[in-house]
């Protein structure tokens, strides 16, 4: 009888003793990648890219006519960003930008020629999620040159060459040529939905690179633009009559008049003078808003299959674009180079309900170099990279740090697509209140304002009396954020 009792004492000391292993190994999450036994709870990530997209060409952001509902929940569900901005406007460095967290200075994407050979060297933050465990995938427009082939850190890639088509495009999926007929933006949705709807034990993140809101555009093998002036917005069909009774909304500084802008005032041959009759038209605009819904569309499809299938608040989603685009401010149009905000600020919504407050609103400055240290963070990744951006989980969290950045780099270097802004390079430094903007082939013309008494920028005070000061102070700090400065 006493040893039948120890034998049972043994076994119940035992198999606590096993419980209380296993149990370690679940909550130390020491169990291998792809057992079952264990949910893997780190977030799905995606990431909406839209080209050209304005930050207020969305319902959310104040826009009287455009309808988005799907985009606007993202907002609504999650955090708003009022101060969102690229550091360079213009597609292929900000693309480098958001996908290495650095400046343009330091990946060295330094404008829209073909750099297809260095852009399969940029360390990406996609690469460490896959070194981490995550299955990554690319859909849609790279834009770091003309090649349409698979850069490192890609699972699974869905792209085209250089620009691409609005209609009926060719899509490099999986090293395989394949034609699709119809609205590119529908493919790429359907693509994107593709991904995140296979069946998987580890997380995912895929990042959707819309060729919407971009121009047909034809294109010379080294990346240049053949006819600019005949770029043409080509929405999907079934949106082709939408807004057509709306009436265009324009900013204040379509009536500028130029004074104290000596670089825009520049004769350049076979370019007309800026004014009133060289912005963007009404049509025009239209169209680009029709693009969007197609691109709505696809968010919406994208909510719908992540909220059937319950992972859609363990989804990090992230809806932004690459830089702005002029409705006719200050007489411009295309050129979207420039340092003025309607070319560098962007929407930015961020939805993640585990960390972000449905409804929040943000002000403090958003960096198009922040979104590959804050989606790593929010994975859950550790780098040892150095990054020029930083992580926004705090502010998402409702903190507010008191180091965070009261400026920040905007530059640009210059390329052959567009005449007004060939030898126009920059390098410029916006604060809360002052705005510099340095040309660096440009002598004489420099320009600052004062966006808190002239938030359109219509009056350039650098040679005001009282601006000596102030014109020092910026250049010191301009300085001191170009200590690796090159082109």
């Amino acid at each position: 009888m006493t040893l039948l009792r120890t034998s049972r004492l043994w076994f119940r000391t035992a198999g606590s003793l096993l419980a209380a292993l296993v149990l370690s190994l679940l909550c130390g999450g020491i169990l291998t990648r792809g057992s079952t036994a264990v949910a893997d709870e780190r977030p799905n990530i995606v990431v909406i890219l839209v080209d050209d997209l304005r930050w207020d060409e969305l319902g959310c952001q104040g826009h009287p006519f455009v309808r988005a509902p799907n985009i606007d929940r993202l907002a609504y569900e999650g955090a708003r960003f009022r101060n969102a901005f690229c550091t360079t406007p213009l597609c292929s460095p900000v693309r480098a930008c958001l996908l290495t967290g650095l400046h343009t200075h330091n990946h060295g994407i330094f404008d829209n020629t073909n750099r297809s050979e260095h852009s399969h060297q940029l360390k990406t933050f996609p690469q460490e999620l896959q070194r981490a465990g995550y299955e990554t995938a690319y859909v849609g427009k790279w834009h770091m040159g003309n090649d349409d082939t698979a850069r490192p850190g890609f699972d699974h890639w869905v792209s085209m060459k250089g620009q691409g088509t609005s209609f009926d495009p060719t899509l490099n999926v999986d090293g395989q040529q394949v034609a699709f007929k119809g609205h590119t933006t529908d493919a790429l949705n359907q693509k994107a939905l593709d991904f995140v709807e296979r069946k998987r034990e580890q997380p995912s993140c895929v990042y959707v690179a819309h060729k919407a809101l971009h121009p047909e555009l034809t294109q010379r093998d080294d990346g240049s633009i053949t006819d600019p002036s005949a770029a043409r917005f080509q929405p999907a069909t079934r949106h082709e009559g939408l807004y057509a009774n709306d009436a265009v909304p324009r900013r204040l500084n379509v009536t500028d008049s130029l004074d104290g802008k000596p670089a825009l005032q520049r004769k350049v041959d076979g370019v007309p003078p800026l004014g009133p009759g060289t912005g963007t038209p009404d049509e025009t605009i239209r169209d680009r808003l029709r693009m969007l819904a197609g691109i709505e569309e696809g968010v919406g499809q994208l909510l719908a299959s992540l909220e059937s299938s319950g992972k859609l608040d363990n989804t990090v989603f992230v809806f932004t674009s690459d830089h702005g685009y002029w409705y006719g401010e200050h007489g411009l149009s295309v050129e979207r180079r420039l340092a003025y905000e309607e070319a560098i600020r962007i929407p930015l919504l961020i939805r993640y309900p585990r960390l972000v407050k449905a409804g929040t609103t943000l002000d403090q400055f958003a960096l198009s170099i922040d979104l590959a240290p804050t989606l790593l963070d929010l994975a859950g990744v550790e780098s040892d990279w150095k990054f020029d951006g930083r992580s926004l989980r705090p502010l998402l969290a409702g903190d507010s740090p008191a180091d965070w950045r009261s400026s920040f780099l905007i530059q640009y270097n210059t390329d052959t697509v567009f005449p007004r802004v060939r030898n126009m390079g920059y390098r410029a430094l916006r604060t809360q209140r002052w705005k510099l903007i340095r040309y660096k082939y440009l002598d004489g013309m420099d320009e600052l304002y004062d966006l808190l008494a002239d938030p359109y920028e219509m009056r350039n005070v650098i040679a005001a009396p009282g601006s000596t000061a102030i014109v020092q102070q910026l250049n010191r700090e301009l300085n001191a954020m170009l200590t690796d400065d090159r082109p």
